[in-house]
């Protein structure tokens, strides 16, 4: 229980911070900020700002899957 508490809680952080990162991030190209997130996602990875939003969503769906297998 308290292991699946714990990818709730950093799933919810990661992808509070990557909304955060998606809004505020500059990159070295791209005019509009979409472009500049596409552009920090392949170069960057999961640092970037779509990065932490996606691995957050992915710990928020295998901690309900942990749920509900068990």
């Amino acid at each position: 229980m308290g292991l699946k508490l714990v990818l709730i809680i950093l799933g919810v952080v990661l992808v509070l911070w990557g909304i955060y990162r998606m809004k505020t991030d500059d990159a070295f190209v791209g005019k509009t900020q979409k472009r500049k997130n596409f552009f920090n996602l392949l170069l960057l990875g999961e640092a970037s700002g779509i990065g932490q939003f996606f691995g957050g969503i992915l710990c928020l769906v295998l901690a309900v899957v942990s749920f509900i297998i068990k």
